[in-house]
């Protein structure tokens, strides 16, 4: 009997043992599968972990880029066009007699082809225009000061201006010549000799004049500067002054809209080209402006203003492409 007891106690006792063993066994395989496991997904989070890294990393860099140019843009110090944005307006400085330019009409408005253009442009532009009259002879220092934003009112190119201010692209030709009287004898310039002839003052009209072989032969011209070319051809109807030259536009505009028994010698001293002056310095409202002209020439507003004052599109402006 006692026998039969230990057998059966051995028995149980190596069961219990084999149990054991088979747990452990069970306990091992399964730490196994939870450490591949955790390897596994220590692995994926590393993974994951680096390619946000490199993507945050990628953001960064385009960040810095877009910092870096916009450090650029303002170490350049050029904020001309944000500020007349920011303010809402855009001034325009000009002689407000130069027709057609711009000149001040009988219901006292201030209107014309650079008037127009320069309305549809600062449409464009989200803006207002404002029309400051200034004295021509002073234009380029009402401009330095910050009076105005811009000079454009037929303005001719020329070398001084090229010094002092940041022009436009040319927009439209033009020519000097002489007008006088349909009662007078000069069928040509050189007939003028010795003659007192009127002009704009701190106009290129004048300094062409004085440049010309008219003021320096010897028999030479006298040259009455006035404030305006309207002045000068009120003073030529008077019979104070023989002739007045001035730029064609001008010239062609009051002989067709006034009236006026004027003729235009056939010859003139020199051919100029139109354009916009700005500061030295507004290379972002410059090429702005610019950028507009050349899609208002594309889309044909640019020529539906020049034909509304002169017949037809006579401007030089390239089209956008």
């Amino acid at each position: 009997m006692k026998k039969i007891k230990l057998i059966s106690a051995v028995t149980a006792f190596a069961a219990a043992a084999s149990m054991m063993l088979a747990g452990c066994g069970t306990t091992a395989d399964t730490n196994d599968t939870t450490t591949a496991d955790n390897a596994d997904t220590t692995a994926a989070a590393s993974e994951a972990a680096s390619e946000e890294t490199s993507e945050d990393t990628a953001a960064e860099d385009t960040a810095a880029d877009t910092a870096a140019e916009g450090d650029d843009t303002a170490a350049d110090g050029d904020q001309s066009l944000q500020k007349v944005l920011d303010s809402g307006k855009f001034v325009l400085g000009l002689d407000a007699t130069f027709k057609p330019m711009g000149y001040t009409d009988e219901n006292d408005e201030i209107v014309g082809f650079d008037i127009d253009v320069a309305e549809e442009v600062c449409s464009r532009m989200g803006v207002e225009l404002v029309k400051e009259p200034i004295d021509w002879d002073t234009k380029e220092q009402d401009l330095a000061v910050g009076r105005i934003d811009c000079i454009w009112n037929g303005m001719s190119i020329n070398a001084s201006r090229q010094e002092q201010m940041n022009l436009s692209d040319p927009y439209m030709k033009n020519e000097m010549v002489f007008v006088v009287p349909a009662s007078s004898d000069a069928a040509s310039m050189t007939d003028l000799t010795g003659m007192n002839i009127g002009v704009q003052n701190g106009s290129s009209a004048q300094e062409i004049l004085e440049a010309s072989e008219l003021y320096t032969n010897d028999t030479p011209i006298t040259v009455t500067a006035m404030a305006t070319n309207v002045e000068a051809l009120q003073q030529m109807e008077l019979g104070l002054v023989d002739a007045v030259f001035l730029d064609s536009v001008v010239a062609n505009y009051e002989i067709s809209s006034s009236g006026k028994d004027y003729r235009v010698l056939p010859d003139g001293l020199e051919e100029e080209e139109y354009a916009i002056g700005f500061r030295k310095e507004d290379q972002a409202l410059r090429d702005e402006v610019q950028k507009i002209l050349g899609e208002m020439k594309a889309d044909g507003k640019l020529g539906e203003i020049s034909t509304k004052w002169f017949g037809s599109d006579i401007t030089t402006v390239e089209a956008a492409q």
